[in-house]
């Protein structure tokens, strides 16, 4: 294959080129035309002259130095001064001539001598390279040279391909014989020591492909000015390159150093408002439940702010393509972020209004558990029944919390339960079997003692309700605690022929609705009752 694009080469190098004609974009209302000879650009015309365009007068040029090329002479360049303008001969033949008009952005009084200057060099160049194209001995030569200089590169880029295989087992052994240390990252290791030796072995590699295209191009005269302006292009590049990166560094230092300094306010009251958690540190306005969510909204608003004044700093802050991603993502933020800001409103206000407190048993809806987690999002709740319940904040906002825990000391929750008995039975009796009930009840505290009221006296039945306090136990435990209170309530009423059951009146039945002694522990299949707590 690198034959066939030395072969190629070589007959473009050996092919008469025909006129080109190169226009460029209009310059503050000024065309420029390039006149070239055998792919190199000669000179350049801005004006019309001799009653002519500058695009005429390039391509008039053209065609005049090929004429005077054709006839076979040595190829001597000359200039000599007409005025206002300059005439450039090949052998005594004139071929163009540049005026004043075409200096006329270049400013100084010797504009004109140091711009045909330059234009008699570039047309000597060509002259030398018309003929050099012409001579089989040179031609011969560059193609030697073009054919070892791709012998080479073949081999520069094989042994580059083993030295990566070769690099990469080296580092890998290294990181193996020190595991050590390197134990916890050793995967993330390896995927970063293989991507950072490829990225390495790709940039020599385009370098030597670059070298030796740029050498190739060079070795004849026809591809000889490509091969200038790739090495130009290349540098021009690098120059731009490490150029933006001068530019940046100082804007993007400050950027850095406000981060930093973010970095630091938000770790100075972290620290802060932790010892306020914790109750070391007491203040009139914030308390213990509103630190953390303190913390989370203090830490947003340093980050927006840092964000806001390193923004300007940022490298390419000020482009077009930069301005118009951040208009994008602002748009896509305040359409899509609703939800989110909605929710976290709600989360706010839950924590600052002390609604809800982690450890509280609370009911929610048809969720009832002990609080684990009070997020901005959402607030996770354990039922004690093997769930996890996540409500969004949003929701709980909407809804009312019956909080057990809340007007309870030390961690505890409020046990409460209610039967509806006839107007047969005495109040006093159903009192004391209800009080019964929850002294034999394990994790029902005996002080503050339980007690019982009279929430409603309907047509038919009279609804009593119990009231007391758990003991130390766990909150989550408050369904078996209730579970064992239901038991001993059923079993005190039957003791004592007390049917736990409203009446709604059509008659009395021959025989009270109770459970009789001999009956009590029928069903064998039950769960024995609860341990009381030690």
């Amino acid at each position: 294959m690198t034959l066939w694009v030395c072969l190629l080469v070589a007959s473009l190098a050996m092919a008469q080129p025909q006129p080109v004609v190169a226009t460029s974009a209009p310059s503050a209302g000024v065309t420029e035309v390039q006149a070239y000879l055998n792919n190199r650009p000669v000179a350049t015309f801005r004006s019309d002259e001799f009653g002519s365009t500058a695009a005429e007068r390039a391509a008039l040029a053209q065609r005049a130095m090929a004429d005077a090329l054709a006839a076979g002479g040595p190829g001597v360049v000359t200039r000599a001064e007409a005025g206002d303008a300059v005439r450039f001969d090949i052998d005594g033949r004139p071929v163009f001539f540049i005026t004043t008009s075409d200096v006329a952005r270049f400013r100084g009084t010797g504009a004109l001598a140091a711009v045909t200057h330059q234009v008699e060099q570039r047309l000597q160049l060509a002259v030398a390279e018309h003929h050099e194209m012409r001579d089989p001995r040179k031609f011969g030569i560059s193609l030697a040279y073009a054919l070892a200089a791709t012998a080479l590169a073949w081999i520069l880029l094989w042994l580059l391909l083993r030295g990566q295989r070769w690099t990469r087992e080296k580092l890998l052994s290294a990181v193996h014989a020190h595991q050590g240390v390197w134990a916890p990252y050793l995967e993330h290791a390896r995927s970063g020591l293989r991507g950072v030796v490829t990225v390495l072995s790709w940039a020599l590699g385009l370098l030597v492909a670059e070298l030796w295209l740029t050498f190739v191009l060079r070795q004849f005269a026809y591809t000889r000015p490509w091969g200038e302006r790739s090495t130009t292009w290349l540098l021009e590049v690098a120059d731009d390159f490490f150029g933006a990166i001068a530019e940046a560094v100082p804007g993007l230092a400050i950027a850095v150093l406000i981060f930093v300094l973010a970095r630091i306010t938000t770790r100075v009251m972290a620290a802060f408002l932790e010892k306020v958690a914790l109750g070391e540190t007491h203040l009139a306005w914030l308390d213990a439940d509103t630190a953390m969510p303190t913390r989370r909204l203090v830490n947003v608003v340093i980050w927006l702010f840092a964000l806001a004044m390193a923004y300007p700093y940022l490298p390419g802050s000020h482009s077009d393509a930069f301005k118009g991603v951040s208009v994008l993502a602002g748009l896509m933020l305040s359409l899509g972020a609703s939800g989110v800001v909605g929710q976290a409103m709600s989360g706010f206000s839950l924590m600052y209004a002390r609604s809800l407190r982690v450890g509280e048993y609370v009911k929610i809806g048809e969720t009832e558990g002990t609080v684990v987690e009070l997020g901005l999002f959402a607030t996770r709740i354990h039922t004690g029944m093997g769930e996890e319940v996540s409500l969004p904040n949003s929701v709980i906002f909407s809804q009312p919390i019956r909080n057990f825990s809340r007007l309870v000391k030390g961690g505890r929750f409020v046990l409460h339960t209610a039967v509806t008995i006839g107007y047969s039975t005495p109040w006093r009796q159903v009192h004391a079997m209800l009080l019964e009930a929850a002294r034999r009840t394990p994790g029902v505290s005996l002080e503050p003692p339980p007690s019982v009221v009279q929430t409603a006296l309907s047509d038919f039945y009279v609804e009593y309700r119990l009231c007391a306090q758990s003991t130390q136990a766990a909150a989550q435990r408050r369904v078996e605690a209730m579970s064992a209170l239901h038991a001993n309530v059923l079993d005190v009423f039957n003791e004592n022929a007390v049917q736990i059951m409203s009446p709604h009146y059509r008659s009395d039945p021959p025989e009270a609705q109770v459970v009789r002694p001999e009956d009590v522990w029928a069903a064998r299949a039950a769960q024995p009752p609860l341990k009381p707590d030690a």
